[in-house]
């Protein structure tokens, strides 16, 4: 269901709340953050994935826009909506980068099986939380039938290819993320951010199984 927000102001409108609120009038603040919701929804669209809904990015740039008005002082060269589009990109980038280095932070000690000897292994030993480890021994450490099948029910042909080439999998040579992107004709980063979420959602499965 989509959610109606109010129309922006005019640029009129936003210098008369702007002086109203800095003469300390915090209705008009009120109506500043209310009329520039529809600027946070246009901004948070764009940034909108599979893992945070569109309500959570509204809700983090929402923070981003009262940090405008709180801020934004007349006289300024630029429109309060401008420096305020700003503002929520800014609050909303800040929380994926925390986000991802949670994610990169997270625990791997997770027991999922045995090796051939019966010692205990877990997802640290097969992955590594490194994620430029190269881990060229995966058969010998666990029985790859479990990793298969996660990677089979988990993952998307994309995020199998890239942990395939970039941990040696299936008799593959280990490769660097630079050398990976390079193979598939994308990013570095992109090939980073991928690996990342597809070891995270092999984590969860493998979790769900029991292993």
């Amino acid at each position: 269901m989509s959610v109606s927000f109010p129309k922006p102001l005019t640029e009129k409108e936003e210098k008369y709340y702007i002086e109203r609120y800095e003469k300390g009038d915090e209705e008009a603040k009120r109506i500043l953050i209310e009329r520039n919701l529809r600027l946070v929804a246009h901004v948070a669209k764009k940034y909108t994935s599979s893992s945070q809904t569109m309500d959570d990015y509204i809700s983090i740039g929402t923070i981003g826009l009262i940090k405008a008005v709180n801020t934004y002082k007349s006289g300024k060269s630029t429109r309060l909506a401008t420096y305020a589009a700003k503002c929520i990109e800014n609050e909303i980038l800040m929380n994926i980068r925390a986000s991802k280095k949670s994610l990169s932070e997270v625990s791997f000690n997770l027991p999922i099986g045995s090796d051939k000897d019966g010692n205990e292994i877990n997802l640290n030993d097969i992955l590594g939380t490194d994620p430029d480890a190269v881990v060229d021994h995966i058969s010998l450490r666990m029985e790859t039938r479990h990793m298969l099948e996660a990677m089979n029910t988990a993952l998307d042909e994309r995020e199998k290819s890239i942990l395939i080439h970039r941990y040696g999998i299936g008799g593959t040579l280990p490769k660097t993320q630079r050398e990976v992107a390079s193979l598939l004709g994308i990013s570095r980063s992109y090939v980073s951010r991928i690996e990342k979420k597809a070891l995270q959602k092999l984590r969860e499965r493998l979790s769900s199984k029991g292993y």
